[in-house]
C-alpha cells in the first residue's frame, strides 16, 4: 500500500472516530439531562426510608450489602451499602450525611454524593421520601 493511500486511509479513520465521538458526547450528554429531569432533588430535611418491597442486610455470601426483594437481590457497592445502612426511616439527609462525613472525615464533603445516590435509589423505588 502507498504510503499517500495509507495516510489518507489513517485520516478518514481519524475523521470517523471524532465523528463517532462527537455522537456518542452528545448521546451522553442528553441522556445525563434526561436524568436530572426524571431525579427528584433531595432536601436536607427529608426522611428517607426503604421501600416496604425491599430488605437491606449483609449478605456474607455475597461479601457485600444487599437489597432483598421477592423476585430476587441487589448487591451493593460498599458506598451504596454504607449509605442505604444509614436509612433508618427516623434519621433526614442532613443527619445522613453528617453520620458518613463522621465516619469517612478523610472523604471530604459528601453531600452532593449522598444526594445524589439517594435520588438514584428513589428513581428505582429502593426508597421513599
Amino acid at each position: 500500500m502507498s504510503d499517500e493511500l495509507s495516510d489518507e486511509l489513517s485520516g478518514e479513520l481519524s475523521d470517523e472516530s471524532a465523528d463517532e465521538s462527537a455522537d456518542k458526547s452528545v448521546d451522553e450528554s442528553k441522556a445525563e439531562s434526561a436524568r436530572a429531569a426524571v431525579t427528584p432533588a433531595i432536601s436536607l430535611d427529608v426522611v428517607p426510608r426503604l421501600h416496604r418491597h425491599f430488605r437491606f442486610q449483609w449478605e456474607p455470601a455475597q461479601d457485600a450489602h444487599v437489597l432483598l426483594y421477592p423476585e430476587g437481590m441487589i448487591k451493593l457497592n460498599g458506598s451504596a451499602g454504607e449509605i442505604l445502612a444509614c436509612v433508618d426511616g427516623e434519621q433526614s439527609v442532613a443527619a445522613i450525611i453528617a453520620e458518613l462525613q463522621q465516619k469517612f472525615p478523610e472523604a471530604g464533603d459528601l453531600a452532593d454524593d449522598v444526594k445524589q445516590f439517594l435520588a438514584v435509589a428513589h428513581d428505582k423505588r429502593w426508597i421513599e421520601l
